[in-house]
């Protein structure tokens, strides 16, 4: 039973994340860079930053918690750091593939790295016992985001290119899947960044948000690659002016906040979830992997909503529906094994 509340919690944080993206359409008049760097700062810093503090057990402060260990609170931000490389182009995928085949293809190679280098960090045996059924489990997800990737192609070579434009503007599919790609291996540093920040879990902390100071520290490094990014942007497009555009200033800050509330869901739902987890279990090593897997399920769920699967063959919707499928299978496939 907890195991399914676990799973119920990290899904809604889930959906959240992966309805991140669609505020972007009520943006207006701000270059990429612009609503990116502004939509971070609530993301990355001010969400995180009051997500940690639930963390903080009664007498103490955010800061005495993150003192605890600075080694593992200043590795914890390295790898937030490397993180940002992936958001970054993460961002940049979404641009260039659209929701559906961009997160796809990211997440998918971010669920893999994400679980199994910690995994092999640990000294887990991937090929006997817990170890075997962790890899099994990672090698469905794949399948189930390989098929959906399969779709995505089948549906971008039926386009024509007028179609491709109209359905995402910017749309490059060689350049999205290289971006798409990078963006995956740099995001399981994520991953990597909260086994790092385990430390920073104090005495007297609420489980249901204990891991949330060492999110922030991820989130933080990886907030000083995107602000370098974005800001190099500004100046390189001239385009500083779109924070002073007043009459467009409360709408863009509105959806910025809402996109970067619903970014930061998905880790927030995670540390809650994993707390109804056992700890050292298959499924607590699986975590990262439902989330990723949960994130292309719904992303792609948004991209029907969105209509860039529009014009697809219904041979191509049923495949989209059978990747669709074994995702889900995933999900649960370790708990077979109680």
């Amino acid at each position: 039973m907890n195991t399914f509340i676990g799973l119920i919690i990290i899904a809604a944080g889930s959906f959240g994340q992966s309805s991140s993206y669609v505020p972007i359409n009520k943006v207006k008049d701000w270059s990429w860079e612009s609503f990116w760097l502004t939509q971070g700062i609530f993301a990355w810093l001010i969400f995180p930053v009051l997500g940690a503090l639930l963390a903080v057990p009664e007498g103490s402060s955010l800061w005495q918690v993150l003192s605890v260990d600075p080694a593992a609170a200043l590795k914890a931000m390295g790898f937030g750091i490397l993180w940002g490389i992936g958001g970054l182009t993460f961002g940049l995928s979404m641009r260039y593939l659209g929701i559906a085949l961009g997160q796809s293809i990211a997440l998918g190679t971010c669920s893999a790295f994400g679980t199994i280098i910690p995994a092999l960090m640990k000294g887990t045996d991937l090929l006997r016992g817990d170890g075997l059924i962790l890899l099994a489990g990672v090698c469905i997800t794949l399948a189930g985001i390989a098929i959906i990737g399969f779709a995505g192609g089948l549906r971008s070579q039926n386009m024509t290119e007028e179609a491709k434009k109209a359905a995402i503007k910017d749309f490059a599919l060689t350049k999205g899947l290289l971006v798409a790609l990078l963006a995956g291996v740099m995001s399981a540093c994520f991953a990597l960044g909260l086994e790092a920040g385990e430390p920073l879990v104090v005495a007297g902390a609420n489980d249901l948000f204990k891991a949330l100071p060492a999110t922030l520290m991820v989130t933080c490094g990886g907030f000083l690659t995107n602000a370098a990014y974005c800001l190099y942007q500004n100046g390189k497009n001239s385009s500083f002016a779109d924070y002073g555009k007043k009459p467009l200033l409360v709408n863009n800050l509105l959806f910025c906040a809402l996109a970067g509330l619903l970014w930061y869901c998905q880790f927030f739902g995670l540390s809650m979830g994993t707390s109804f987890l056992e700890p050292g279990s298959v499924m607590m090593a699986f975590s990262w992997c439902i989330l990723m897997a949960l994130n292309v399920t719904f992303s792609n769920v948004w991209g029907i909503v969105l209509k860039e699967w529009k014009g697809a063959s219904g041979t191509i919707v049923l495949i989209l529906v059978a990747g669709l499928a074994v995702l889900v299978f995933s999900l649960v496939f370790p708990t077979l094994f109680k």
